[in-house]
């Protein structure tokens, strides 16, 4: 027998794409529970990650990364591209050096124990400013919290003493009649407060 020849047609056209079938992990079938939110989490992950990746690699073909220079001299800092130095790192590094030598031990302890303890250091100063300065922040929103009420109550109260003042004035007094001199009153004092505004 002949062995069997390839099409003509087949061998000019392209082969047809393979699906892809995405992230697997762990099996299809885990009831909802831990398991199955542990592996939703990691396939989320996975997914996320690929992203970065693939626009990553997008961003670094379009733009190529150039290798910051190093500089020469010793004495010159070395600044990052896109961050300025704290303030108090560049007084630092601009202040004159000490070059004194150390101090011997025995002159040391000489001086005695006044005049070798040193200032101790803040670790926390900053921490501390940071406490006190949301603290205030804080009492400052009690008591604006406190006004808004106390002005909330005051007019609540002012709208109760209006409604029974007007619901007094509109009852029928002799011969079912509404008691117009005091429903003025308490409009003309509405409007006074309204004009006042």
């Amino acid at each position: 027998m002949a062995p069997k020849r390839p099409l003509e047609d087949d061998a000019d056209s392209p082969k047809p794409k393979k699906h892809r079938t995405g992230f697997k992990i762990g099996p299809d079938n885990l009831p909802d529970g831990t398991h199955r939110r542990k592996v939703i989490k990691i396939k989320k992950d996975l997914i996320h990650k690929a992203k970065v990746k693939k626009s990553y690699a997008k961003l670094k073909a379009r733009e190529p990364i150039t290798p910051t220079p190093i500089p020469t001299e010793p004495g010159e800092p070395v600044e990052p591209a896109s961050q300025d130095l704290h303030p108090e790192r560049q007084a630092m590094l601009d202040a004159p050096r000490d070059l004194t030598p150390p101090v011997n031990q025995t002159q040391s302890f000489s001086q005695g124990p006044q005049q070798r303890r040193s200032k101790r250091p803040g670790y926390f100063e900053k921490e501390q400013a940071f406490a006190a300065q949301k603290k205030a922040e804080a009492e400052a929103r009690r008591l604006e919290f406190e006004r808004r009420e106390k002005e909330k109550k005051q007019k609540i109260e002012e709208r109760e003493r209006f409604r029974k003042a007007m619901a007094k004035a509109r009852t029928g007094g002799k011969n079912g009649q509404r008691k117009l001199g005091k429903e003025s009153k308490v409009l003309l004092e509405k409007v006074r407060r309204i004009v006042g505004e």
